[in-house]
């Protein structure tokens, strides 16, 4: 097993040089927050016209050069690249010696721990997994948002101090995620934060086919008070026909959704199915009603599967299954094992990206 030396900040200067390996959205945030906090970005890659702009704004007067000659140049080197990408790149640079013993090494993947790091690890790289649970826009924006932002930190015991150091610095909040837990603490952030925002925009679009002229307008306050109750009261915030058990008003809904917008009916019969187990789990939706609620659901899915090739199916706990998270929240157009930039993604706490 390999033993990882305990950093003193004896050992090394106080202040750290900073480089980004993958100029996406959050690699550059970052390290500007680490320059508010004294240390010196020296150096960061970016091959696409998107990732240079994005790192010349955001850092400015910081060279870029290829991933290798970052870490020849950091102290402190920061992965942002799509999760997909991570293996490779952490193995084509522990395999090509451009990894310096005694060297931080961050990724900020909400889906890898710190062993994704081990060929860096076996070089002699410090390994620090440190995910922002934030969405990123590219803008300097994200900096002031990183402020109270929690980070998922995953390292060797020997480093714990040293990454919720790096966190606090960066204004953030330090909460431990084991090793063995990552993926489902990345689950959880991309089920509430990427499908909030698919669901957000299904509504926004449903509001205009109905006459709305500013949807964003109507939905701010409510989503807003949503949230704030969902945040503070768990399932005892849920509210309307579903958890009411209005079926003949879910079934209503069910039909205008097959006439004005079909691809949106699955996601609905899906979160209202969930919605209802939740809420007959707490007792706000009584069992009586629940019965014809639950009947109009499974109609209704029995009816996407013959009109539609299965819009959904199954019982009242029976979701179709969803895809898992695929990338770090907004580290779109980053730097790949290869020295190529990664495709541009939507924001999210995925792309994060990731």
């Amino acid at each position: 097993m390999s033993t990882v030396h305990q950093p003193d900040l004896r050992d090394r200067p106080a202040r750290l040089t900073v480089g980004v390996v993958g100029a996406g959205r959050v690699g550059p945030a970052l390290a500007a927050s680490l320059q508010l906090a004294g240390h010196r970005p020296v150096a960061v890659s970016g091959v696409s016209d998107a990732s240079r702009r994005r790192a010349e704004a955001m850092l400015p007067g910081v060279p870029l050069v290829p991933p290798a000659e970052v870490l020849q140049r950091a102290d402190l080197v920061l992965l942002t690249v799509p999760d997909d990408a991570l293996p490779g790149l952490v193995a084509g640079l522990a395999e090509t010696g451009a990894v310096r013993p005694g060297q931080l090494l961050v990724h900020t993947s909400g889906r890898y721990g710190a062993r994704v790091l081990d060929p860096a690890l076996r070089a002699g790289a410090l390994p620090l997994a440190l995910h922002p649970a934030m969405t990123f826009t590219g803008t300097p924006v994200d900096v002031q948002r990183l402020a109270g932002c929690s980070f998922g930190v995953t390292a060797p015991e020997e480093l714990r101090l040293a990454a919720e150091a790096l966190v606090i610095e960066m204004g953030g909040e330090p909460e431990w995620i084991s090793e063995r837990d990552r993926p489902l603490y990345h689950a959880a952030l991309a089920l509430g934060a990427n499908h909030l925002v698919t669901l957000v925009a299904q509504s926004m679009e449903l509001l205009r086919a109905a006459g709305v002229g500013a949807p964003d307008r109507m939905l701010g306050p409510l989503l807003g008070a949503a949230l704030d109750n969902a945040l503070r009261s768990g399932d005892a915030a849920l509210t309307g026909p579903v958890a009411r058990g209005d079926a003949g008003t879910v079934a209503a809904h069910v039909t205008e959704l097959r006439r004005h917008a079909p691809q949106t009916v699955a996601g609905y019969l899906a979160m209202a199915r969930a919605t209802a187990d939740r809420a007959l789990a707490t007792g706000l939706l009584k069992p009586e009603l629940a019965e014809d609620l639950l009947g109009v659901l499974a109609d209704a899915g029995h009816a996407g599967d013959a009109g539609h090739g299965g819009d959904a199916a199954g019982g009242p706990s029976g979701t179709d299954g969803t895809s898992g998270p695929h990338g770090t929240d907004g580290t779109d157009g980053t730097t790949g094992p290869n020295g190529t930039d990664g495709t541009d993604g939507s924001t999210g706490t995925e792309g994060n990206d990731r």
